[in-house]
C-alpha cells in the first residue's frame, strides 16, 4: 500500500475509535434523539469541532428558550396578526416548499 492509503486508513481508524469511545462514554448521559443531529454532522463532515458546536448550540437554545430548535422554527413560521404582507408571503412559500419536498405531513 502507498503512504496515502495508509494515512487514509489510519484516519478512518482514528475517527471510528473516537466515535465508539464517545458513544460509549455518553451513552447514558443524553437522550438518543438529542444526539442524532450531531452524529449526522460528524458522519457527514468528519469534523468533531463542528459536531460539538452543533450539539452545544442546540442545548443552548433549548436551555434559553425552554423549547427545542424545531419548536422555535415552527413558532416563527406561524402567521401572526402583526406580520407584513411580505412576511406572510415568505411563510406561505416556505410551507408550500416543505409540502412539495415532503418535509411536512
Amino acid at each position: 500500500m502507498n503512504k496515502v492509503a495508509q494515512k487514509r486508513g489510519a484516519m478512518i481508524l482514528k475517527k471510528l475509535t473516537l466515535g465508539i469511545f464517545f458513544l460509549t462514554l455518553l451513552n447514558g448521559c443524553v437522550q438518543s434523539s438529542a444526539f442524532l443531529g450531531p452524529v449526522y454532522t460528524l458522519s457527514s463532515t468528519g469534523n468533531v469541532f463542528q459536531t460539538g458546536l452543533s450539539y452545544g448550540s442546540g442545548k443552548a437554545v433549548t436551555s434559553l428558550t425552554g423549547r427545542t430548535t424545531e419548536e422555535n422554527i415552527k413558532n416563527l413560521l406561524q402567521p401572526k396578526g402583526e406580520d407584513s404582507d411580505f412576511e406572510r408571503l415568505i411563510k406561505q412559500r416556505i410551507k408550500k416548499t416543505r409540502k412539495i419536498m415532503n418535509l411536512v405531513k
